[in-house]
C-alpha cells in the first residue's frame, strides 16, 4: 500500500467558490484538501491543498529513498564526521520546513510544528536506546546495521502513517478519543518514569527473544551465520532467514511500540493530520546518523526517559482539560462542556517541552561527568 492512500482517510475536498474562500491565497486552485476538524482543535484549520500533501508525501519518500541508496548500498561504519554532517543536514531540513509552515500558515501552525517536531525527535532518540539493545543482542557487526536501521525507520514512517489516519478517523467521530490519548498518555509516563528508576534498560539488555521473534523463528527457516548484509541466504539448496531478518522483525515491532506513544502525543499539540505527518516524518529522516553520531553517549543520557516521561504526562494532562474544555460526552458533566478547565496555549506547551528537556539534558552531563569522577 503506498504512503499517499494513507491519508485518504482523514481529508476531504471542499469547493472554495469566488475571491472571498479561505485558505492560502496564492494556491490558485478552487478545489482545496480540507482537514476535518474536532471540537478540540480551536483556531482556523489549515486547508491543505492536495497538491501540497502529494508533493510533501514524495518528498519525504525521495529523502528516504536517497538515504536508504547512499547510505547501505555500500555496507560501512559512518564516521562521525559523515555522520554530524547528515545529522545537521536533515535537522536543518525540519527547521526549514518548520519555517515555511510557519510563513505560510500562521505562528499558531507554525509553533504546533516546532513542538511536535521537538517531542517527537525526542522519543525518537529515547527509542535509541532499545535500537542498540537489539543490536547487541544480535550481535550484529557495525557496517551491516545501517541497512537493518533504515528499514526499520521506514517500518516506523509506515507504522506511523496508519496510526496517523487510524487517529484523525477516530477523532473526527469519537469526541471521547481524547480521554483516551490522555489516559494512555499518563499511563506511558508512569511506566517510563518506573523503568527509570528500576533500571529496565539495563533488564531488557539481558533479555530473550520477545512473542514476534519466537513466531518468526518458527515460520521461517534460519541460519544462524550473517551472509553479508541480506535478510535470506541459500545455503545447500536451502532459502533461509539470516540473523539480519530477526533483527528487522524485532525492530519492526518495536516500531510499533513507539507509534502507540508517539501519535497521542503528537495529537495533543495539534490536531491538523498534516503537521502529524510531516513532524512524526522528520522526526524519523536522519535517525540513522543521529544512531551512528551519539553512539556510546547514548548511556550516559541518564535522565533522559525521566524527561520524556514529565512531557508526556504534561501532555496527557494537556489531552484530558482539552476535552473537558469542549466535552461533549454523555456521561461526563451531562454532556457539557467543563468550563473550569484551562486551556493550555501551544506556546506554553512548546515552553515547557524545552524547559524539560534542557534541564534532563544538563543533569544528565552533570550525572555522567561526577561517574567519570568517582571512577577516576
Amino acid at each position: 500500500m503506498g504512503v499517499s492512500t494513507l491519508y485518504a482517510v482523514v481529508v476531504s475536498t471542499s469547493r472554495h467558490t469566488g475571491s472571498g474562500g479561505s485558505g492560502i491565497g496564492f494556491f490558485p486552485v478552487r478545489k482545496r484538501l480540507s482537514v476535518t476538524i474536532s471540537p478540540c482543535t480551536g483556531g482556523i484549520p489549515m486547508n491543505v491543498p492536495i497538491w501540497v500533501w502529494l508533493a510533501t508525501v514524495v518528498g519525504v519518500t525521495t529523502l528516504f529513498l536517497f538515504d536508504f541508496f547512499f547510505h547501505a548500498r555500500k555496507p560501512h561504519e559512518p564516521s562521525m564526521k559523515e555522520a554530524a554532517g547528515w545529522s545537521v543536514f536533515f535537522i536543518s531540513l525540519a527547521l526549514l520546513f518548520g519555517g515555511g509552515v510557519w510563513f505560510v500558515w500562521g505562528a499558531q501552525h507554525g509553533v504546533e510544528y516546532f513542538a511536535g517536531f521537538i517531542t517527537e525527535k525526542s522519543l525518537s532518540v529515547d527509542n535509541l536506546f532499545v535500537f542498540v539493545i537489539i543490536m547487541a543482542r544480535f550481535s550484529v557487526p557495525s557496517i551491516y546495521q545501517q541497512k537493518v536501521l533504515l528499514i526499520g525507520i521506514a517500518i516506523a514512517l509506515i507504522m506511523r502513517g496508519l496510526f496517523i489516519a487510524l487517529g484523525a478517523a477516530a477523532i473526527t467521530q469519537f469526541s471521547w478519543v481524547f480521554y483516551v490519548f490522555g489516559a494512555f498518555l499518563l499511563y506511558t509516563a508512569f511506566h517510563l518514569a518506573k523503568g527509570h528508576f528500576d533500571d529496565k534498560k539495563d533488564a531488557m539488555e539481558g533479555g530473550g527473544p520477545t512473542l514476534v521473534e519466537r513466531w518468526a523463528h518458527r515460520w521461517f527457516p534460519a541460519t544462524p551465520e550473517y551472509h553479508g548484509n541480506r535478510l535470506f541466504a541459500r545455503v545447500d539448496g536451502k532459502r533461509l532467514a539470516t540473523p539480519l531478518f530477526f533483527v528487522v522483525v524485532a525492530l519492526g515491532f518495536t516500531d510499533l511500540l513507539f507509534a502507540l506513544d508517539s501519535i497521542p502525543a503528537i495529537y495533543g499539540l495539534t490536531k491538523e493530520p498534516y503537521i502529524v505527518f510531516t513532524t512524526n516524518a522528520f522526526a524519523l529522516l536522519g535517525l540513522l546518523q543521529l544512531y551512528f553520531l551519539l553512539g556510546g553517549l547514548l548511556d550516559r543520557l541518564v535522565y533522559l526517559g525521566l524527561g520524556l516521561s514529565a512531557i508526556l504526562a504534561f501532555i496527557g494532562v494537556k489531552l484530558v482539560l482539552e476535552a473537558l474544555h469542549t466535552n461533549s460526552t454523555s456521561f461526563i458533566n451531562g454532556g457539557e462542556p467543563v468550563h473550569w478547565a484551562p486551556e493550555i496555549p501551544v506556546w506554553a506547551s512548546l515552553t515547557v517541552i524545552l524547559a524539560i528537556l534542557v534541564v534532563a539534558t544538563v543533569a544528565s552531563v552533570i550525572k555522567a561527568k561526577r561517574s567519570c569522577e568517582t571512577r577516576s
